[in-house]
């Protein structure tokens, strides 16, 4: 999806297919400005050499509920992980070092995870987190999702419209909090970018479940300037 100067490129973070498609991008493209989907916590987390997950103290700052779906959370993705042989956010540390071998600017353009835990704490309902470890057990136990797709691959624009309209569906609040409030938040600071260097091509990387709202949202921050 582009808008003049913005290449805005959906990627799977545990599929590998994401990690060879994002080196082909940067060499067809030749970008002077690569984004991702991180903040600056997370984004040294992926260079560390032993992963700091959530700790407990960290209830104290993100909630009960808000540190609960990080942990079940992070574990549900490391699980996920290992059985396809990539860990959650290689495509992203991949662009990174292709971005510092090459000299490019690297942006971080998305909400800190304390703020997104945060505002799950004070916005998810039991009932959702009730549900939320009820589908993650029945995927680990009978390990066939409602919507079923190659996990190594990047899923299509109607599997994702699926995964999408099921979260929104069964997860409202999750749903509002980790897309639709970062997706703004994220389409703000690409459009910001953009008036910022209006000479640069900037190829951004988001999970491809932010793609088509990022991309109204863009649309509009366009056609109103």
């Amino acid at each position: 999806m582009k808008f003049n100067n913005l290449i805005l490129t959906g990627t799977s973070h545990i599929a590998q297919q994401s990690i060879d498609e994002i080196t082909k991008l940067i060499d067809r493209h030749q970008p002077a400005i690569i984004t991702l989907e991180l903040d600056r916590d997370r984004f040294h987390a992926l260079f560390q050499e032993q992963k700091q997950g959530i700790q407990i103290r960290d209830i104290f700052k993100v909630g009960v509920k808000g540190f609960l779906f990080a942990l079940l959370g992070g574990w549900a993705s490391k699980k996920l992980g290992e059985q396809v042989g990539v860990m959650p956010g290689a495509e992203m540390k991949k662009a990174a070092e292709i971005a510092r071998a090459k000299d490019i600017k690297i942006a971080l353009v998305d909400q800190h995870i304390q703020k997104t835990l945060q505002r799950l704490s004070k916005s998810i309902t039991w009932k959702e987190k009730g549900r939320f470890l009820i589908d993650l057990l029945k995927g680990l136990i009978f390990r066939k999702p409602e919507i079923q797709f190659d996990l190594t691959t990047v899923p299509s624009e109607k599997v994702i419209e699926q995964l999408i309209g099921h979260v929104k569906k069964r997860y409202p609040s999750l749903y509002r909090v980790l897309i639709l409030e970062r997706n703004v938040v994220m389409a703000k600071k690409l459009f910001k970018l953009q008036q910022d260097h209006p000479d640069d091509t900037i190829l951004a990387f988001v999970g491809a479940g932010h793609v088509k709202g990022m991309g109204k949202l863009l649309e509009q921050m366009h056609n109103s300037h």
